[in-house]
């Protein structure tokens, strides 16, 4: 059977490419990948895998495929899965800047891996001694639980957990008490204002950095920019709350 493919026939039932590496069947592309054979002609037909320069086609049905397409399969699929991209907006970014794309999930990749690791490092603490330590009420800790602004797990919580905890412990000791109308219920306030402003700020740190630098020197700078922020947002709050109390007396 010969058959051409791109300029060239094949005779064979194996393929190399021109750099000599094997290329995939249908089938392996699909196993490699993990994504349905199905799926892929999909890609293929909307244009997301680039042209045809690598493919060798040796009959009407039967084609074989560059191996850097299983990487490029896996990179659509969790684009499509964990950022919801369009798969027009994925052939348009692929298309324009595909190691720029490449570049920005291997950096998300890494601070989640370092911010997993360094939480597991820092250890967790208890439900029953972060009860004890701080003196929350266990209903108080189970309702911030129920409405997200704590996460536990089995094993307890996180660093980032016992830091709420204790906010909210020194929060009543300073009389924001229940009896007063202060309840679990005004953290929501604050995580509803902080998630949009979180998204505008992963989207610019990973846009400016991604590509732009190596990872290790992009991780430096988000692990640097870490307490600065913390410290700007604290201050900014102050800044804000004072102003808005002199327009309040202003109005009365």
């Amino acid at each position: 059977m010969s058959a051409r493919g791109n300029g060239r026939e094949a005779t064979h039932a194996g393929a190399n490419g021109a750099d000599g590496r094997a290329l995939l069947k249908m089938n392996e592309l699909a196993e490699r990948s993990g994504v349905s054979p199905g799926t892929i002609r999909y890609y293929i037909r909307e244009g997301l895998l680039g042209d045809d320069e690598g493919v060798l086609r040796t009959s009407r049905n039967m084609a074989y495929y560059p191996p850097d397409y299983v990487e490029r399969i896996a990179l659509i699929k969790r684009l499509q899965e964990e950022r919801f991209m369009p798969l027009r907006v994925i052939r348009e970014a692929l298309t324009a800047e595909p190691e720029r794309v490449k570049a920005l999930i291997e950096l998300e990749d890494r601070i989640l891996e370092r911010a997993v690791a360094s939480a597991e490092d820092r250890g967790r603490v208890s439900r029953r001694a972060a009860q004890e330590r701080y003196g929350v009420p266990r209903n108080v800790l189970d309702r911030l639980a129920e409405i997200g602004v704590l996460t536990p797990t089995q094993r307890g919580y996180d660093v980032d957990d016992v830091e709420i905890i204790e906010a909210i412990a020194a929060f009543r000791a300073g009389g924001y008490e229940e009896a007063l109308g202060f309840t679990v219920y005004d953290t929501l306030r604050y995580r509803n204002a902080l998630e949009p402003l979180v998204e505008e700020e992963v989207g610019a740190l990973l846009e400016r950095l991604a590509g732009e630098v190596e990872v290790e020197r992009a991780m430096e700078i988000v692990a640097a920019g870490v307490e600065p922020l913390r410290e700007l947002i604290g201050a900014m709050h102050s800044k804000l709350l004072l102003a808005a109390l002199r327009r309040q007396r202003r109005a009365e």
